[in-house]
Order: C-alpha cells, then structure tokens, then sequence
C-alpha cells in the first residue's frame, strides 16, 4: 500500500498472508496402479473443492440442483491446474477455482498494464491477488467495494473518493495496525490505469519497469521502493508469480466481464 503524489508512504499488503501460500506439486507416481490411485484422489480432492464452492453459494447454483455448466468448467479447471501443480489452496480460504474466477475477471487490465509497465502480466496479476488477498479481501468504501486492487494510499492531493480502512505496517521491525486513508475507484479498470499511472510516473519505481517476466527482479523494484514497509515484501510478491507462471499465466484464462 503505497506511496502517492511524489513522497512513498509504504505499508504491510492488504492481504499480505495470501503470499504465504505453497506451490508444491504432486509427486508423480510411476507405474499403472499407482497413476490411477494418484489421479483419484486428486479427482475426489477437486470434487471436494467444488463441492464446497457450490455450498457456499458462489456460483449461483441451487444446493439440490445438478450441478450447471459453470460448476462443471470450474471442476475442471480446478482438476486441471491441481494435476499441474499449478493453483493450489493458499492456506487462506481461496481455492483453487476462485483464483481462476479473480484472474478471468483482471485479464483485460493486467494485460493492459503489464504493456504499459513493460512487464508480464502475470506479475501484474500477482500484485493485485497478493494485495486484495485474489479479490476475496477488498477495500471498501462505505458498504460499496473501493475496488482498490493493489493497496493505493490517498495522498494529500488526491482528488478522487476516498475509502478508510485498517492496515498492518512495520516500524522499526514492529508489526503496527493503523487506519489509513486509501483511493477508492469506480471500477477495476480504473484502479489498474492509475496503478500504471503510479509506477510509471515516479522515478522511485525505475527498477520494477520493464523486467518482463523477471519476477524476483520486479518485486525487489517495489520492495526496495518502499511500496510496502513488510520485510518479506518481495519474497512474498515473487512467490504469487512464481506460482502464476508455472500454471501458464494468463494465457488460458478466458476474461469475464467486468
């Protein structure tokens, strides 16, 4: 959460836990009985996954209805990126199949962004789910999300709507709760243009630009920056695209309106 208007105001991620989640990848099993017990309990695992997705009443689905054309492409999408290795739980209550739902509805923006940063847009992505903890964690304006994606703060001359919310910062290696003042948008494209326009337009942010799809080199730009005071800022901002790349990025991801 970030500096504005010339002078970096850093703070701790919205959602900095996110960032601590595991990439690991299931062993491969060898030999044909072996494969196929690795293969079911991987199926009965995303089973589960969706199960509880539905439960939930996130996609819209009845409890006592079969299961739509949504809930089963979700299924597999989830299946698909588990037997990768690729989106995995994060330990924070975002499974698989919503990761794929937050990155389906940013793609426009973070390719959009990632051109004008000179930057993949894998680790655009990564930013705004390590900041908004995949959507799941938003800043709000009033009951109305600010759809501040990536932790912007509202710096004296900002002119826009303003949302205030609690947020963890680190001093002097002490981990602090305060309440801050952040830009609130009026829509995800809007919070992605001026994002861009935050980077881009200080000097302070030269390093993270244009390293392409270097993940450690762009968050190490930020970190060092100051566009976050937490310590384990780049480590935790390299590991969400670490795990975004392995999976294939974006480039399987169909766009949801937005």
């Amino acid at each position: 959460m970030r500096q504005l208007n010339g002078a970096t105001q850093a703070t701790a991620p919205t959602a900095a836990t996110v960032s601590n989640m595991s990439a690991s990848r299931p062993t491969a099993a060898t030999g044909g009985v072996a494969a196929s017990g690795a293969f079911t309990t991987t199926f009965q695992q995303v089973q589960a996954d969706v199960a509880a997705y539905i439960a939930r009443g996130d996609s819209g689905v009845r409890h006592d209805a079969q299961p739509s054309s949504q809930a089963m492409s979700l299924q597999a999408m989830a299946l698909r990126n588990r037997a990768g290795g690729a989106i995995g739980d994060d330990g924070n209550g975002v499974d698989s199949a919503l990761q794929q739902q937050f990155l389906a509805s940013i793609k426009p923006w973070a390719e959009e962004t990632a051109g004008k940063l000179g930057v993949s847009p894998e680790l655009v992505a990564a930013h705004a789910a390590l900041e908004s903890g995949w959507g799941k964690q938003p800043l709000k304006n009033g009951a109305a999300n600010a759809n501040n994606l990536f932790g912007v703060k509202a710096g004296g001359n900002w002119q826009g709507e303003v949302a205030v919310a609690s947020t963890t910062e680190y001093e002097h290696g002490a981990m602090l709760r305060k309440t801050e003042r952040f830009r609130a948008y009026p829509d995800t494209a809007s919070a992605f243009r001026d994002y861009a326009s935050l980077l881009s337009g200080n000097p302070r942010y030269a390093a993270a630009l244009n390293t392409g799809s270097d993940a450690r080199a762009f968050a190490s730009g930020l970190a060092k920056a100051g566009y976050a005071t937490d310590p384990n800022y780049a480590d935790k901002l390299s590991k969400v695209a670490a795990q975004l790349q392995r999976g294939g990025g974006l480039a399987g991801i169909t766009p949801t309106g937005n």
